[in-house]
């Protein structure tokens, strides 16, 4: 009769436990969810100016994009590999050449927020590629990944480039969520590419949202981004941990310039020495530009910066 009874409450408190543990996942779950579709969803996906509820706390506001540059300009698109339209322009320089840069724009933005980068790329005989990223601009997509999927595309154009221009040297220059795409695409191998310009990318995503969950909601890394992480690879096929730069720069094989401002709070200029102490670049050169904020170095000292980048790329280019 014993016995009898301590089975019974074993398996009363075993279904209390497994009730808690549901209960518990599901409110992780809809935390999870509820951030992501907050951090990374693009909330209309057919308003090509739609961007994440987040971006519009976390990315500076009130900046216009610059015009788009005067130089000849086509669009072009390609299928990503889980079979999105993506979309990027073309832009021709005055000579003929093969000289290719592909500028990756930041989260919350689109192309046309790296068309003043192309504007000097142009003057200096690249061609340009400017994409939308997957869920922005014109490119299809309903959710970002922080770098994951998105440096699998930017390996994508550079096989687009590499097919029409079987001679061409590809650069990959990259702007905050753009510049962590460049630093993973790196790790990839894609073709015909001989260099690469991070500027003021993160070392993880994760680190980055963990930093933004307690400015912008006091709340701790544990569980909230553990939820997350979880609820991100179930929502849109890769975990926010995935999208880890620090890993990917131990792999590369093309040389890489660092950039960071000193003044920068979204994203640490910490980072960029972490990044720049772990990355087996062939050759690796960093610049550090005083009192520049987030994705602000070229505007802060335009001259400085740019002979910076094609000082670094000289010696890489016919």
């Amino acid at each position: 009769m014993k016995l009898r009874k301590a089975a019974q409450v074993r398996k009363k408190l075993l279904a209390a436990g497994l009730l808690l543990l549901v209960l518990l996942g599901g409110a992780g779950y809809l935390v999870g969810s509820g951030f992501v579709d907050y951090a990374l969803c693009r909330k209309n996906p057919a308003d090509a100016t739609a961007i994440p509820e987040a971006a519009a706390q976390i990315v500076e506001p009130g900046l216009d994009a610059p015009a788009k540059p005067t130089a000849p300009s086509e669009t072009w698109t390609i299928p990503s590999a889980d079979g999105l339209k993506l979309t990027a322009t073309h832009f021709s320089p005055p000579k003929p050449g093969s000289r290719w840069v592909i500028l990756v724009h930041g989260y919350g933005r689109n192309q046309s927020f790296v068309w003043d980068y192309a504007a000097e790329y142009v003057k200096r005989g690249y061609h340009v590629v400017t994409p939308d990223l997957r869920a922005a601009g014109l490119s299809e997509g309903k959710y970002f990944t922080m770098g994951v999927k998105e440096s699998d595309d930017v390996v994508h154009w550079a096989r687009e480039i590499a097919t029409r221009d079987e001679k061409a040297q590809i650069v990959l220059h990259g702007i905050s969520m753009g510049a962590a795409t460049v630093m993973m695409a790196t790790a990839k191998h894609p073709p015909q590419v001989v260099a690469a310009i991070e500027d003021c990318g993160y070392t993880s995503a994760y680190d980055m949202f963990t930093v933004q969950l307690k400015k912008l909601f006091g709340l701790p890394q544990f569980p909230v981004m553990n939820c997350v992480d979880v609820v991100s690879r179930m929502k849109n096929g890769a975990a926010i941990s995935e999208a880890a730069p620090l890993r990917s720069v131990a792999r590369t094989e093309v040389p890489m310039l660092f950039i960071h401002g000193d003044a920068d709070k979204l994203v640490p200029a910490s980072m960029m020495e972490e990044l720049y102490e772990a990355s087996a670049a062939p050759a690796k050169k960093k610049l550090v530009v005083t009192g520049a904020g987030h994705a602000d170095a070229k505007n802060m000292a335009p001259e400085e910066y740019y002979q910076a980048v094609f000082d670094f790329l000289a010696p890489y280019m016919d």
